[in-house]
């Protein structure tokens, strides 16, 4: 049993025109606020502008999905738990604390290269 994107790739195939291209674009962008769902992505598009040929196009691929029975797909909205945190272990410290360290010498080396720089030019010292 083919995919929904599987079949838009099939479609994309058969008619390979501009228009084909732009309307499946729409259609993917669509789907995408959909949770896959071709005909919600459908019922959003009614009334939108659409690039020439793409009404036929969009038929085409509702009859492939119907056919295929990928056409209403529901997929529930992921799960939202609490985060769960991992206890830090002390080899993930030390490797912080060392991360933290070259950081701010590289840091001190930076404004020593800085001052220097401008002390060549403006004679600070």
């Amino acid at each position: 049993m083919p995919s929904l994107y599987g079949i838009l790739a099939d479609v994309r195939r058969d008619r390979p025109s501009q228009a084909t291209s732009k309307t499946l674009d729409i259609l993917i962008s669509e789907l995408g606020r959909s949770r896959d769902n071709l005909r919600d992505a459908l019922a959003n598009l009614d009334g939108k502008q659409l690039p020439p040929g793409g009404k036929e196009v969009l038929d085409d691929v509702l009859a492939r999905a119907e056919r295929e029975g990928v056409d209403d797909l529901d997929y529930p909205p992921p799960p939202r738990g609490p985060a769960v945190y991992e206890p830090l272990e002390e080899g993930e410290a030390g490797i912080g604390i060392l991360l933290a360290i070259s950081s701010l010498v590289v840091f001190a080396l930076a404004v020593v290269a800085i001052v220097a720089g401008l002390n060549q030019h403006l004679h600070f010292f």
